[in-house]
């Protein structure tokens, strides 16, 4: 429809100028030494027109002559440029989708082709790190400038995986402003060394910025001061101060307590050790505690007898509570309660260390029959949790 139009416009218009040409009368007189030339008006105005469209697409035509070889570059440029950023691409999908050798191939091509020098340098380190290719993935990342940010965290992620923590965190050392990624792997330098005084202000940053939730920074802090503790542990003047740094909230954590009570009584620092686990007791009810509370034998075992037969009022069915009972009972020489306590125990929970005791108390009585009978339930309930343990860690490795 739009065509029908055009034509019929241009036809009204080509009508209205031939009817205005008839009504223009006039002529052009071009005069010249030896000759005169006489036009009418209305041609030498098509002549004007038709010389001014002539001139310009002359000029059109030489213009576009002289710009043909950069045009042609330009172009060729563009196609370079889209070929690169479609090898870049590719490279990347092939490096995600854990191609490596091709991903390799593609970004040593796009650097080639003129893509960014830095992305796809670091793609083909990456690669080479993932086929082993050491020597090629050095040669890669020396490639780049010293101060840049990705070569800092490319080469502290791949040294990680190394287990060469330490030359990570030179690495890291290079980027001036500690972004989410660079805390992330500098957490994980620091717990590979074992600078787990470190750790606790990272996790804090990193939850902070939504890395870790409450509870998953909870966790790690956990983690992070039972290592301290454990650390400490053959040397009772440092693990005195360390316990004195722990915050209130973890010394009553479980774990963290655990681990404290074990390193202070391994010290023979069984007050403290007893003071540990009250403490956390009071807070959650932990049947390893109560048993490692068993094992604390200090002279003031009567104390501790009280102590755990207030927890029996609520917790009387607890195997662990009974046996520590009968193990500080059998301490002050309280045969009988000992013995009452520890079958107790057996009868809510048959476990080789009650056995166990059991035998060591019949022993100690005189009562060698019942003491190997108790000898050979140990026995077999240690042997039978061996095997356990053993089974799962095969089901595991299958």
């Amino acid at each position: 429809m739009r065509w029908l139009i055009w034509i019929l416009g241009l036809g009204a218009l080509a009508t209205g100028l031939t009817l205005l040409a008839g009504l223009n009368p006039g002529y052009v007189l071009i005069a010249m030494p030896d000759q005169r030339i006489e036009l009418s008006l209305n041609f030498a105005l098509v002549l004007i027109v038709l010389g001014f469209i002539a001139t310009h697409l002359l000029l059109r035509l030489l213009t576009t002559t002289l710009e043909l070889p950069s045009r042609v570059a330009r172009f060729r440029a563009a196609r370079r440029s889209e070929a690169a950023h479609q090898t870049v691409i590719e490279a990347l999908r092939e490096f995600f989708a854990g191609r490596y050798a091709r991903a390799e191939k593609a970004a040593t091509r796009a650097v080639e082709l003129g893509a960014p020098e830095d992305v796809g340098i670091v793609v083909a380190a990456h690669a080479a790190h993932g086929l082993r290719a050491s020597g090629r993935r050095d040669g890669y990342l020396e490639r780049l400038a010293a101060d840049d940010d990705l070569k800092a965290v490319s080469s502290a992620q791949m040294l990680l995986d190394e287990r060469r923590p330490e030359e990570a965190l030179a690495a890291l050392a290079m980027v001036p402003v500690k972004h989410t990624a660079v805390l992330r792997l500098e957490l994980r330098a620091r717990q590979r060394i074992g600078q787990w005084d470190l750790v606790p202000a990272l996790i804090d940053q990193l939850e902070k910025r939504g890395v870790f939730s409450a509870d998953q920074a909870d966790a790690e802090r956990r983690h992070a001061w039972r290592q301290l503790i454990e650390r400490q542990s053959g040397d009772a003047a440092g693990l005195t101060a360390l316990w004195k740094r722990v915050p209130e909230s973890y010394r009553r954590e479980t774990s963290v307590a655990a681990a404290a009570a074990t390193a202070f009584h391994s010290q023979g620092l069984t007050a403290e050790a007893q003071a540990i686990i009250e403490h956390s007791l009071e807070e959650d009810w932990d049947s390893g505690l109560v048993n490692l509370y068993g094992e604390c034998r200090s002279t003031d075992a009567l104390r501790q007898i009280e102590r755990a037969e207030r927890w029996l009022r609520e917790h009387h069915k607890d195997g662990a509570l009974l046996l520590a009972l009968g193990r500080l009972c059998a301490q002050q020489q309280l045969w009988g309660k000992a013995q009452s306590y520890s079958e107790a125990s057996i009868a809510v929970e048959p476990t080789y260390s009650a056995h166990l005791e059991l035998a060591q108390l019949n022993d100690r009585l005189d009562r060698a029959e019942e003491a190997r009978k108790h000898y050979r339930a140990s026995l077999e309930l240690a042997v039978g949790q061996i095997r356990r343990a053993s089974g799962g860690r095969r089901r595991q490795l299958v």
